[in-house]
């Protein structure tokens, strides 16, 4: 299993449109992954367990990955968020 932290940037947060995309980039992916925000966890392959979330602008949130494709999963994930600009990794 592998987990980063991103904080999210854009202005309305995870609503609709940055949920719908992040869904499609984590469906590409045989690996379970997770968004969490704030204690609670969801599947990030579902659409309304990533609205469910509420996650504001502002929000840290973290991407779980963990089977045989994690790895790939979690960096296309990660450049999903950057490129679109709904959030910018965590410097721990």
């Amino acid at each position: 299993m592998i987990e980063k932290q991103f904080n999210v940037i854009d202005e309305t947060g995870i609503h609709a449109r940055p949920a719908t995309i992040l869904v499609q980039a984590a469906s590409k992916f045989d690996s379970e992954i997770q968004l969490e925000f704030k204690g609670k966890k969801v599947n990030l392959k579902s659409i309304m367990g990533v609205m469910s979330l509420g996650v504001p602008q502002g929000a840290e949130i973290t991407i779980i990955a963990d089977g045989h494709d994690k790895i790939q999963a979690l960096q296309h994930l990660e450049e999903v968020l950057i490129k679109g600009r709904l959030a910018e990794s965590c410097i721990l």
